[in-house]
């Protein structure tokens, strides 16, 4: 199970590779630091926000628009709580 979990984290690191700095340095260590303590479905709603564009991600990231969807705005509102210093 631990080497599945590994698996999945080393997959999504990958995906957490964007075009755009800003949401690597979010992404990248949340899932790092994060994705294994989430329960099932904020696992499965992360996994569904990296299948956004950058730009719409860019936007919700940085306040500019409101994700309409409330279980990917909940999992930002997440990502950044967790990523502040």
């Amino acid at each position: 199970m631990q080497s599945e979990t590994h698996e999945v984290v080393k997959r999504l690191k990958w995906a957490c590779r964007r075009g755009m700095l800003e949401l690597d340095v979010l992404l990248e260590p949340f899932v790092e630091r994060e994705y294994s303590g989430l329960s099932a479905k904020q696992q499965a709603d992360f996994e569904r926000l990296l299948r956004c564009d950058d730009p719409e991600l860019f936007a919700w990231f940085m306040g500019h628009e409101a994700c309409p969807d409330a279980d990917l705005a909940a999992m930002v509102a997440l990502i950044l709580e967790r990523n502040r210093p």
